[in-house]
């Protein structure tokens, strides 16, 4: 009897499992032949054939699922102990593909609306901020949309258990607390996201535009819910968090336009020629394609420690092409120093004199009356008298009747 039973089981399962086998793979035809469908239409929508390229996979493994699932409930008996099992992993299989779908469409949307109106997936242009706009903000839209369907189909998939239900239930009488420990637990996760939110609407950094943060200047890479991506000038990625860029100052030198002006110091000697030096920044900047024509101006702004300080403003149309316009204004002034005025550089003077007094006049006797006091408030009548201004009251009269003959030597009322 037993042997019997198990003969029946056996005979069973093959012939489910060769049910399923053909499910899919009817399944799999109807798949291939509607990707087929949708790249010969998508030849004339850019909408199918974006719909065509993403789910392609996911689709053809939703379809096979489906038939397998309905083929299974179709062939298998009720009373196989096997039964439920295999229906639950099946019916976990549909869920997590039925999300792959809804994902796939998401990037759909983001790809037809980047396209329509972020200028779809070339490298774009700095001078382009409202394109760049639109592609940070729909990207971040499409994560969270990505997040909410992978957490409403990981839900879906739990519940498929009788144990998680009954927790579920439990879940729900106790919202309100386990919220509370939740936001609590989750306080960083979730002040994360929100600023990877507020980022994208804030329009405070979009995709492309170029920061100077952490004392390295870069180009905004990525931005996610929880960080961003920066790709630094020397090829370097740097990772910070959302959280950094709305509580940390930084520099976006993209924000309204991508032109920048920057300086070119030199320090050089006080014979310099500067309409020498102006009229060959003038020279230099005009045979540039890196100048964009805005600002070329050189001015001395400082004069201290035996040299002129010389600094050459210049403009140009991005942070690129002003690293490498002031680079060059640089080395090509100092080519032309060199080659025109190599005394104009800087140097060093000492001067030798012949004795510790050589060359100083004395000047004694009379003419102490025609040289600057010495002192501030002793060693002349004018010093004296600025120093008994400050003695305190009464102090400018005893100086007085201490000068006048008469009074000093008039005894007192006591003698």
């Amino acid at each position: 009897m037993t042997e019997h039973t198990e003969l029946n089981s056996a005979t069973s399962f093959a012939i489910m499992a060769a049910w399923v086998a053909g499910a899919i793979a009817v399944a799999y035809a109807a798949g291939s032949l509607l990707s087929w469908v949708l790249q010969r239409l998508g030849r004339r929508s850019d909408l199918l054939a974006d719909v065509a390229r993403l789910t392609r996979t996911p689709a053809r493994v939703t379809l096979m699922t489906i038939a397998a699932l309905a083929a299974f409930d179709r062939v298998t008996e009720t009373d196989a102990f096997w039964r439920n099992t295999v229906h639950q992993i099946l019916v976990i299989l549909l869920i997590a593909a039925l999300t792959w779908v809804m994902s796939s469409l998401a990037m759909v949307v983001e790809q037809r609306v980047i396209a329509r109106f972020g200028g779809g997936d070339t490298q774009m242009t700095d001078a382009d901020r409202h394109r760049r706009k639109i592609r940070t903000q729909v990207t971040v839209l499409r994560r969270i949309a990505v997040a909410v369907v992978i957490l409403i189909g990981t839900a879906a998939a739990l519940m498929t258990f009788p144990s998680f239900v009954d927790l579920g239930r439990t879940l729900f009488a106790s919202a309100g607390v386990l919220s509370v420990v939740a936001g609590l637990a989750a306080q960083t996760s979730l002040g994360a996201a929100f600023a990877g939110i507020q980022i994208a609407f804030s329009d405070a950094i979009r995709v492309g535009d170029v920061v100077v943060l952490e004392e390295e200047w870069g180009r905004i890479e990525e931005i996610t819910l929880t960080y961003v991506v920066v790709h630094l000038w020397d090829e370097r990625r740097l990772v910070l968090p959302c959280t950094y860029f709305t509580t940390t100052p930084f520099q976006n030198w993209t924000r309204q336009a991508t032109e920048l002006l920057g300086t070119a110091e030199l320090d050089v000697d006080f014979t310099v020629p500067l309409d020498g030096m102006r009229a060959e920044l003038d020279r230099l900047l005009s045979g540039s394609d890196l100048w964009d024509g805005r600002v070329g101006v050189l001015q001395v702004t400082d004069a201290v420690g035996g040299h002129l300080r010389v600094r050459m403003l210049v403009s140009a149309a991005n942070a690129g092409a002003l690293f490498d316009l002031r680079c060059a204004v640089r080395e090509g002034m100092v080519r032309w120093l060199q080659r025109t005025n190599p005394g104009a550089l800087p140097r060093w003077r000492i001067e030798q004199f012949a004795g510790a007094s050589g060359g100083l006049q004395t000047h004694d006797g009379g003419a102490r009356a025609n040289r600057a006091d010495s002192t501030l408030f002793s060693g002349s009548p004018r010093a004296e008298q600025r120093g008994r201004a400050f003695e305190g009251p009464g102090a400018e009269a005893l100086a007085e009747r201490a000068e006048s003959p008469d009074l000093a030597h008039t005894p007192g009322r006591g003698e």
